[in-house]
Parts: structure tokens; sequence; C-alpha cells
């Protein structure tokens, strides 16, 4: 008995120091490649890239199209996929009275969630762009991001109307409230920290999102107003980094843009984060 509990305790301390040490190399090598992605950056963050337009004849480069081409596609993609993620969370967890239906739907939006990006922009560029004949564009490009960040809202939103108690449904209906009026004044309240965090977690994967619009935005790094964008090829962050690194060979150009990037993934994990924790507080 002793032998073999000598040896179970070894076993475990071997293991443990294994894992802390594959830990450790894996927080080593992201926190290597987010230094090193800031050390090639940020040198080359300058106001006129961040504020100027890419010109042939001036022989600049700036990005400040597809800045605006990002803040586009995330409008466009979050106003349709919101209602539909929150409206489809509220019918399977408040509505759906088909155990089988519901089976069905979230097997669905898992499946969706595992398939590869370059996947959504083939059928996109095949769905949005050839047979429903839209150019490339905003709209194109937001309608194929709609189907991909669906079961990321859909999932969290469901999540988050799961933790309000039942009480709080049961409370409101013996006061004579509606069920609709019950979910629209108890329920979603009580459930917003959920649905934000989806938000904030759907909106860092359209920021990230580069090879789903390479097929369906376009690589247009002109400036357009809103209304030209969504029928005129428009290069968001993802893809004009793609465009100066790989075709253009411009890489402190496509440092700087990754560096833009990085920030503003590790600031939307932040702030999904903060809401995830005040979800478990309550």
């Amino acid at each position: 008995m002793e032998k073999l509990s000598t040896r179970r305790r070894i076993y475990d301390r071997t293991m443990r120091v294994l894992l802390w040490l594959a830990g450790g190399i894996t927080c080593a090598l992201l926190a290597f490649m987010i230094g090193y992605i800031f050390f090639r950056g940020i040198p080359n963050l300058t106001w006129p890239l961040v504020s100027g337009q890419t010109s042939y004849l001036k022989n600049t480069i700036g990005i400040f199209p597809n800045i605006v081409n990002t803040l586009y596609i995330i409008l466009v993609a979050m106003v349709l996929a919101l209602p539909l993620g929150v409206g489809a969370a509220i019918y399977l967890t408040e509505y759906a009275a088909s155990r089988r239906l519901v089976a069905v739907i979230e097997f669905a939006a898992e499946s969706l969630a595992g398939i590869p990006s370059i996947i959504y922009g083939l059928v996109g560029m095949l769905v949005f762009v050839q047979f429903m004949n839209l150019q490339n564009g905003i709209l194109a490009g937001g309608l194929t991001l709609v189907v991909m960040i669906l079961p990321t809202i859909i999932r969290t939103t469901q999540e988050s109307l799961k933790t309000v108690p039942q009480a709080y449904r049961e409370g409101a209906l013996a006061l004579g409230s509606g069920k609709w009026h019950m979910i629209r004044t108890v329920v979603l309240p009580s459930a917003v920290d959920g649905i934000v965090t989806g938000c904030i977690l759907a909106v860092g994967r359209i920021v990230g999102e580069s090879a789903a619009l390479l097929y369906t935005a376009g690589f247009g790094l002109a400036l357009n107003d809103f209304v030209t964008a969504l029928h005129a090829s428009s290069a968001t962050l993802t893809v004009a980094l793609y465009i100066y690194a790989n075709e253009r060979g411009e890489t402190a150009a496509a440092f700087a843009i990754a560096t833009i990037l990085l920030a503003l993934t590790l600031l939307i994990n932040l702030s999904a984060s903060i809401a995830g924790r005040r979800l478990r507080r309550r």
C-alpha cells in the first residue's frame, strides 16, 4: 500500500509539472507573438498611415478607408444578426415545446460554428454574389458574416436566458403579465449581460475575419460612403493586411495593421471577460 501510494504521489506530481510546463510554454509563445507584433508594428503606426488613403499616383499608403469599411461591415452584420440571434434564442428557451425541434436547431447552430471561415466565403460568393447578383461589397460580406456569427449570438443568449431564475417568470405571470410582456420586461433585462457578451464576441470575430471577406467584400482600398460601399469592393482591415503583406510586400504597413487588429482583439476579449464576470456574479 505504501509503495502504491508513493507511486501515485510521484505520478500526480509529474503530471502536475507537465501540465504547468505545457501551460507555461503556451503562455510564453502567446506573449512572444504579441510582443513581436507590437515591437514591429508600433514604430510604423503613424498618423498619416491611419488617417490617409492609399494612392498609386502619390505613392502613399493609408488605411483610413479600411477602418471605415470595418465599421461599416460591423454595423451591417450586427443589425441583421442581433435580432435574428436573440429572437431565435428567445424562441428556443421560452416558446419551443418540441425538444426534438430544439435539438435539431441547436445541432445546426453547433455545426455552423464548426465550419471553416473559407467555406463561408465560398458559399457567400456563390449565394450572395452570383445567385443573388449582389456585387462584392459590404452587403455581401455582411450577409456572409451574419451566418457565421449567428451561432455565437444564439448560444450565448440562450445560456444567459437559462440563468434567469424561474421565480422571476412565475412572479411576473402571477401578477397578470402576458408572456411576451414578461419576457420583454423581466427576462431580457435580467439576461442583458449575456446578450452583450455574445455581441462582443461576435464583433471580435467580425474584426478578425479575412477568409470569408476575400470573396464577398472585395479588395477595394478606396474610401466610399455607406450606400456606395454596400455594392462596391471594400477591403476591411484584415483584407488590407493580406493585400499589403502578401501582394504588395509592404511589411511595415502590414505590421501596423496587425497592431491595430491585435489591440482591438485584446480590448474586445477584455470587455467580454468583464461582462461574463458580471453575469456570473448575478
